[in-house]
Formats: structure tokens, sequence, C-alpha cells
């Protein structure tokens, strides 16, 4: 395998970008390979390398890369403009979709991004109710803004501390951290802050650092104990959305958060993010209430059009019941493999998320970061030589899609039993 082209593209990129990427994530050491074009399961680079593919955007492609039925609604659309500025048929539509879905959101906010959602959510949050802290699970990834981007183990007892330079620690110090499956801490915490706390927002499945499930239990506990104590509970489904089930995690697992946002695979691969939640809650958002939000490119028609195509398009082929089917069997022969070469490594995932996590199974963030990621590095790139593209870091979820055949997988497992 040759990445010349790749490495010159990368000397160049260094000059004009910072780190040569556009998102940290994409900074592999020595260099990224630069992506030429994807196809189904597979991308290609400017070398002609081909991988299969289980990055998969970091989530959104779920019918996998340049899929037909997607492409055709945004062609559609291009031939009729892609961008207005005026309110469209199109987002009411989407919306009505989503609501059917989601039993948590009567009404909801297109915004472009992940990011500007959890921000938004946020915000709304403190205004509907009157008060500044918020919980967020440590670990959790929630975009990155100034709010959430809090040091790891910064403590549960302790005002968060910023986690890049350039936010104030006077921007943080609202926001409080519990670790993961720790109902005990959760507890306490809101407890004793439940009469300035206005929010809990957090990832069901923590997908940034995983995927790790909760515990049974713990996202019922977590609700009622929220419920018990007047406090929001967001549920940040920007990778479980629409991944898990139709209704995302909060269908899988049966549990109905006060406000949810959603991004990647709504937005068929094209920008977008949803926040969403009770009517009296959305209520508050401007123009109708005094909460302000806006966006220039918000509910972008070719980024609409694309997610009524996917979710159609899911909806029609039952896709869940297969793609989760084909989930469980693909970590059942991960586990067997690992089991076989006598490792004490951990397969983890649900639904079609899955990862090797290089150490024992981990329960939160503090578990993860025992694991070895120094050879996780080392597997990767072994992976990436054999043409499997994994997400380039122990602590990112792994995705399958539709498009993955029998095929992709027998020759994946196969890399896996060599690599490891």
């Amino acid at each position: 395998m040759t990445l010349e082209k790749s490495e010159q593209m990368y000397e160049k990129a260094k000059t004009l970008i910072p780190g040569g990427v556009s998102s940290p994530v994409r900074a592999i050491k020595p260099f990224p390979f630069y992506t030429a074009s994807g196809n189904g399961s597979k991308i290609k680079d400017l070398d002609g390398n081909e991988y299969i593919d289980y990055c998969l955007a970091y989530g959104p492609e779920i019918l996998g890369h340049n899929n037909p039925v997607i492409k055709e609604a945004i062609v559609s659309q291009l031939d009729k403009g892609w961008l207005y500025g005026t309110p469209t048929e199109l987002e009411v539509n989407l919306a009505e979709k989503i609501a059917g879905y989601y039993p948590s959101i009567d009404m909801l906010r297109f915004v472009s991004t992940g990011t500007e959602a959890t921000m938004s959510a946020i915000r709304l949050a403190r205004g509907y109710t009157g008060k500044k802290k918020f919980v967020k699970i440590e670990g959790g990834f929630h975009g990155a803004h100034d709010a959430v981007l809090v040091k790891a183990g910064s403590g549960a007892s302790t005002f968060g501390e910023p986690d890049s330079r350039g936010i104030p620690a006077d921007f943080t110090k609202y926001t409080l951290q519990t670790p993961f499956n720790d109902l005990e801490t959760m507890t306490s915490l809101v407890e004793k802050n439940r009469d300035d706390l206005a929010a809990v927002i957090m990832e069901p499945v923590q997908g940034n650092v995983g995927p790790i499930l909760p515990e049974p239990g713990y996202l019922q506990e977590v609700r009622k104990l929220t419920e018990e104590n007047g406090v929001l509970l967001i549920f940040d489904e920007v990778i479980t959305g629409f991944r898990l089930a139709m209704g995302g995690a909060q269908e899988y697992y049966g549990v109905v958060p006060d406000m949810t946002t959603l991004g990647k695979i709504v937005g068929g691969g094209l920008p977008i993010g949803v926040f969403g939640g009770r009517r009296d809650i959305m209520e508050m958002i401007a123009p109708s209430g005094p909460v302000y939000q806006a966006g220039t490119f918000s509910g972008s028609p070719c980024s609409v059009a694309a997610g009524i195509a996917v979710l159609d398009y899911m909806k029609k082929e039952a896709l869940h019941e297969k793609l989760n089917a084909t989930g469980d069997s693909f970590r059942q022969a991960l586990s067997e493999i690992i089991e076989d070469e006598g490792l004490d490594y951990y397969v983890s995932g649900v639904a079609s998320m899955f990862k090797v996590f290089f150490g024992a199974e981990p329960k939160n963030y503090q578990d993860v970061l025992k694991c070895d990621k120094d050879g996780y590095l080392t597997f990767f790139h072994r992976m990436l030589a054999s043409g499997i593209f994994l997400p380039p870091s122990q602590f990112e979820t792994n995705f399958l899609s539709a498009a993955h055949t029998e095929e992709d997988l027998d020759k994946t497992l196969e890399a896996y039993k060599e690599n490891l």
C-alpha cells in the first residue's frame, strides 16, 4: 500500500489548515489518508487504496456512502435551489416525521450541527427553568461549545474546569459532572443542587468513548430522579438517534426524556441538527418565546430532503431488524476471536455499534482510560494496511451500515484475527 499522494496533500494542508485537518479526530499519525470517493461500504483514497469503512463519517452513513435513494432526493432538490432563507414545506414534513417517532418531541427546531443542537437545548433548559447549573456525564461529548468542554476527572463535587484554552473558568463553573452508570453519585449531585439545577444532559449510550452501555435500570432511575427533583432530562441522541431504532435509544430502552437532540443520520449525511421536546418547553424559543436561537442554514432544503429520504427508506425496509441482528452476530464473532486468541479484551456494543476495548469491560470513562490506547493505535494501523478503516482512537465507536456485505464482514473478521 502506497500513501504518497496523501502524504503530499498533508504537507500542503498543514500550511493552510491547522494540523492539516478540519476536525481533530481526523489527525491520524504520522499523516491521514485523504479520501477521494466513497461508495457503499467502501472509501478510496487519493492513491487508489480501498478500505471497508466502519467509521462511516462517525455515524451518519447508516445506508453506506453515495446511497442512490438519498442522492436522488438531493439532486431533485438541487434542481429547485438549495438555500432560500424562508420556511419550506420540506422542514414541516420532516419535523412531523421526527415527532411521530419520538414521544419526547412535541415540537422541534432545526439547526445545522449537533453542537448547535446541544448548545441550544442547554440554553433553552436554563431559560425555561430559570436555573443556571446542569449535569453532564464524565467523558460524554456534547459538541464543542464552551459550557460542555470540561476536563474529565474534575469530579462530581467540584465546578467543571475548561478542557480547552480560550474558555474562561466562569463559562464552565455551572457545569457539574458525574460518572456514567453511577446512580449514587448522580443522586447526590442532583439532590444537592436541585434548587439551581436546570438539566441533566446525557448520551443514553456513551458513543464518543465507546460505546459504553447503560447498566440495566440506570436510565430509568435517572429519569425518575430528575422528575422527582424538578430537573429536565436531555437525551443527546446525535449518535444513537435513528441508529438503535427509529425512535432512538429512548425507544430501545423505554425511557422518555423531557428534551432530545438529534443529528448525523437524520440529515442523510448532510449537515443538520435538531433539538426538540415538550411543547411547553419548546414554546419558549424565539419568536414564540424569550429564548433566542437562529441560524442562516437551519432547515437547509437539501439536508431536510435527504433526511426525509433516509427515514422513509429505513422505515419501509424495516432496516433496524436486519442491521441490529447483523450487529449481534458480528460482535459474537469478534468475542470468539478474542477468546481464541486468549486476549483480555472486551467487545462492546449495541444494535449496529461495536468496539473492541483493549482492556476489561468499561462501565464509565475512567474505565476506558485504563485500556491500552497505544496498543489500539498499533492495531488501527495494521487494520488500515489490511484495507479496514476503523476510527483511529480507542475512544470512538465503530458502525455497521446496510451497505456492508457478508463478504465485507468475513474479510473484516479475518483481519481482526490476523492483526489482534
